[in-house]
């Protein structure tokens, strides 16, 4: 065996190098804060400090009006409505935005809940379908499903119902072709679609 240090005046050792290099590779991957982060920390556009891991409170406005909840930070908009707010008109089914039946309109964009954290939706205004029905009055969209029976086990109806007037909304005038578009991530287990059909064919006859 040789006598001679494992790591020479001025070397670099084996465990170093290893460091050296996972270092600048996280960094390059954006994984590791840059040298100077805790001094740009509090300058302008500096990222959010980070919340949690604890619950938090957070405000959302949800069908018009302000409910204030704890979460913790990693609870998705759609167990905060279903859970902490007793918001359930949007169904957990397939819980991996597949099937639409989780659809609420966050800011007039379709979303599906059960991709979105709760934290996210803060200062946004979040619409279920509950507002659909607000005042004791029937919005046209699911007047047009139960009319034409466009609904069997009912777990996708709020999901295709909100999705529906989203459309609408952002279109008046639009065909059942361009509503069918935008109703495209939404999925009938029960096959009712026909039934749908003619629910789109009399709201785009009277204007949505």
């Amino acid at each position: 065996m040789s006598d001679s240090p494992r790591n020479p005046p001025g070397g670099l050792s084996r465990r170093g190098f290893l460091t050296g290099t996972g270092v600048a590779a996280a960094a390059a991957a954006g994984l590791a804060p840059a040298p100077d982060a805790a001094a740009q920390a509090g300058q302008p556009g500096a990222a959010a400090p980070p919340i949690g891991p604890g619950a938090v409170p957070i405000t959302l406005s949800v069908n018009g009006k302000l409910v204030t909840t704890t979460v913790e930070p990693r609870v998705t908009l759609l167990d905060a409505l279903r859970n902490h707010l007793d918001v359930t008109g949007c169904k957990r089914v397939c819980d991996r935005g597949t099937c639409g039946a989780c659809t609420v309109i966050l800011d007039g964009r379709i979303v599906y809940s059960c991709t979105m954290l709760a934290v996210e939706a803060r200062n946004r205004e979040v619409k279920t379908a509950e507002s659909l029905a607000a005042g004791g009055r029937l919005d046209p969209v699911p007047a047009a499903f139960a009319e034409c029976d466009a609904q069997q086990c009912g777990f996708c109806t709020p999901g295709f119902v909100v999705a529906m007037r989203a459309v609408l909304d952002k279109n008046p005038n639009a065909t059942p072709a361009e509503v069918e578009k935008g109703l495209e991530g939404n999925i009938c287990r029960c096959g009712t679609y026909e039934q749908m059909r003619h629910a789109i064919t009399q709201l785009c006859r009277k204007g949505g």
